[in-house]
């Protein structure tokens, strides 16, 4: 058969193109925000945190009103009674209800903790930032002050800033916020080194820009990423540290509750009435592993390695 008569006239249509479709893109789309949340909603395990975090910052607030019973009084009739109907979670040494005491410590554990977070957080951008766009000797000396802070041990520093000051909250996030910007300025500073040599920082330096504005405009916004990051872990970590502090008697004064000083008084009777010490390191346990995987989550979310 002859290859004319073949591919015959009626083997083609022509297409026709609309003018104002021949631009239109045939899949939506997605900005960087709207990415990130779509990987981090991928993530079940830091969705189950975020849960956590929301539920445990609910219960702290209407937790002590819920059982009807106050945090700090006392019912020697009571001492000691296991979790059951009338107490949830049961009863202290001195026949405090335990369900109350626990959600009111979880208002004090996580106001210490995310307060001492957001301290870290603006000191260590603003030390960080600095150092990282200025650079020459302002960063040999601001970074040289920072090593020199971070080589004494962070423990050994609130410890005696708990001794030497009255306790209390205020001295805690005094205290642990002293030198825990140090790991956020090292991780700001990194970032603002990379990204100060980029084009669009030059542009607003050529357009006129000062010092102050490109920080806050360009090189701040462009390193949200690690901050979130970091600040996610620094908030279990100052959680954890008012535990240890108030475990060791160096905590919030009574008839203040925490985590730490209630798992400090659940201590000796953990033979008899382990339930007055299994609550509040349950909890403390909990929020520490929920703050972690979001901070996991969001470290993989905002990978740009991750874009699918």
């Amino acid at each position: 058969m002859d290859q004319k008569e073949y591919f015959s006239k009626d083997s083609f249509q022509p297409i026709t193109v609309l003018s104002n479709k021949e631009e239109e893109i045939q899949r939506p789309q997605r900005t960087y925000l709207s990415d990130v949340i779509r990987r981090f909603k991928k993530n079940k395990l830091a969705m189950f945190g975020i849960v956590v975090i929301v539920l445990l910052a609910i219960l702290s607030i209407f937790g002590p009103k819920i059982s009807g019973y106050d945090y700090f009084t006392n019912d020697l009739s009571n001492n000691n009674k296991p979790p059951s109907g009338e107490h949830w979670f049961g009863t202290d040494s001195l026949g405090r209800d335990i369900f109350s005491r626990t959600w009111y410590g979880a208002r004090i554990s996580l106001f210490i903790g995310i307060a001492a977070a957001l301290i870290d957080l603006v000191i260590g951008v603003i030390w960080g930032a600095t150092a990282g766009y200025f650079g020459g000797r302002v960063d040999e000396y601001m970074m040289r002050i920072a090593d020199i802070l971070y080589g004494i041990p962070y423990l050994l520093v609130v410890i005696l800033l708990m001794i030497v000051l009255p306790q209390g909250l205020l001295t805690m996030i005094i205290a642990m916020s002293l030198t825990g910007w140090i790991n956020m300025a090292r991780i700001v500073r990194g970032q603002v080194l990379q990204i100060k040599l980029s084009e669009f920082v030059l542009a607003a330096r050529t357009l006129g820009s000062n010092n102050i504005k490109i920080m806050i405009r360009h090189l701040i916004p462009n390193t949200m990423g690690p901050i979130l990051v970091t600040l996610t872990l620094t908030i279990p970590t100052a959680i954890f540290t008012e535990a240890f502090l108030s475990y060791l008697g160096l905590g919030v004064p009574a008839p203040l509750a925490s985590w730490g000083t209630m798992s400090s008084e659940g201590l000796p009777s953990l033979v008899y009435y382990p339930w007055i010490l299994f609550f509040p390191a349950f909890f403390i346990c909990l929020v520490m592993m929920a703050f972690n995987v979001v901070g996991d989550g969001l470290s993989d979310a905002l990978d740009p390695k991750e874009k699918r």
